[in-house]
């Protein structure tokens, strides 16, 4: 069987956030993997205490090894960076597996469900969610960087943005226009705030009607009153979920008596690790959409398990994407696998400025949906420019002889 031989870490001074794992074989072959925040504490995690784990073990052995990193040894069952780090780990490792077997990833792990997977856009900034830094609030004499400035453009004119969606093809968007209003008043939101949030809502309904699908999001920003005043005057605009609306997501029966007051589906997931978190939040019966990130929960091998848990529920599930290239890829492939699968998450700023500057290869997308990868593995891989980037910071644990 092949072995481990070297794993691989790159950093890069423009995307503070974000980690690439590279882990070699030694029949020449490499996995490709990711995660994000943190980088700096994940690359220690990996090269000080994942990798004198994985050296020398045999590579096909994908879900002993996850088992491992995120039970018995570093693993705490919580969106950690130990738990980051494995996450990356087993998506390269999946990447090699297909590779080994000459099959894309959703074919690896048991074929595909759809051949294509409805995409929305969620409408950030180039930048977004990669700089380090507090979020972005859009001041009054704020200037677009670009035509994909879409944070900037759903706080200005939300009609117009949603018109240019829909000539590229996109079907759904997301949009967050309460998050300022959170800082300054996370238990209370007053009428005129939500009324001044909600008017997003009203300029895309007005412009399009109902040829788009709206989501809102809450990033976790707001106590369980001033959501469901949220959520419930969302419900008129038939958002098509309100996600992350509460301050700690992982408290299931805040977010199930939540669900229980308001008319808005409710989605989340993307910050919990771990098949048992996902068990617990579908058990107190707080969603109705399941979201995960792949480069959070624990991988892909953890993402399979929640997706079977979404089936169970008879859930949607959404994978998250508004990070990097590769968690794009990974959730792309559970999207095509899974049978609840619902969307994928893009960013048209991302696909159309700096994505393509870090991978050799991105999902194909046409009328609003993304197609099926037919490259081995993942279907992409770090662009040799990545590594001798300026201030680029490598590091490597090789298997000694």
């Amino acid at each position: 069987m092949p072995k481990i031989v070297n794993l691989r870490t790159i950093r890069l001074p423009q995307r503070p956030k974000l980690v690439w794992v590279e882990i070699e074989t030694d029949d020449g072959l490499t996995g490709l993997g990711e995660t994000f925040r943190g980088a700096q504490a994940v690359e220690a995690v990996l090269h000080e205490l994942v990798a004198p784990a994985l050296l020398g073990r045999a590579a096909e052995h994908v879900t002993a090894i996850t088992q491992e990193l995120m039970g018995s040894y570093v693993g705490f069952n919580s969106s950690s960076a130990e738990v980051r780090a494995a996450s990356a780990v087993d998506i390269a490792l999946w990447d090699l597996a297909g590779k080994r077997a000459g099959v894309p990833v959703h074919v690896a792990m048991g074929g595909a469900m759809r051949e294509q997977v409805p995409v929305y856009n969620t409408c950030a900034g180039y930048d977004f969610n990669t700089s380090q830094g507090a979020r972005r609030s859009i001041g009054s004499l704020e200037t677009s960087t670009g035509p994909y400035d879409d944070q900037l453009a759903f706080m200005r004119d939300a009609g117009a943005l949603a018109e240019s969606l829909l000539e590229e093809g996109y079907g759904a968007m997301k949009i967050w226009p309460f998050d300022d209003f959170a800082l300054q008043s996370p238990h209370h939101i007053t009428l005129a705030d939500l009324n001044a949030g909600l008017e997003p809502f009203r300029k895309i309904r007005k412009a399009v009607g109902n040829r788009i699908e709206i989501m809102c999001e809450l990033h976790s920003l707001w106590g369980a009153r001033a959501a469901a005043r949220i959520c419930n005057a969302l419900a008129d605009f038939d958002v098509l979920w309100v996600e992350d609306p509460i301050a700690k997501m992982d408290n299931f029966s805040a977010v199930a008596d939540l669900r229980r007051q308001t008319r808005a589906p409710i989605c989340g997931g993307e910050n919990l690790a771990g098949v048992k978190s996902f068990r617990d939040m579908l058990a107190a019966d707080a969603l109705d959409v399941v979201m995960v990130d792949l480069t959070w929960c624990g991988g892909i091998t953890e993402a399979r398990k929640i997706a079977a848990l979404a089936e169970a529920y008879a859930k949607p599930l959404a994978p998250h994407d508004c990070t990097g290239p590769v968690a794009l890829m990974a959730g792309l492939h559970l999207a095509l696998h899974a049978p609840t699968a619902i969307y994928q998450e893009v960013v048209r700023a991302s696909l159309a400025s700096w994505y393509p500057e870090i991978v050799d290869r991105l999902p194909v997308i046409r009328n609003g949906v993304a197609l099926a990868p037919t490259d081995p593995g993942l279907g992409t891989a770090l662009l040799p420019q990545v590594r001798q980037s300026k201030g680029a910071a490598i590091r490597e644990s090789r298997l000694s002889h």
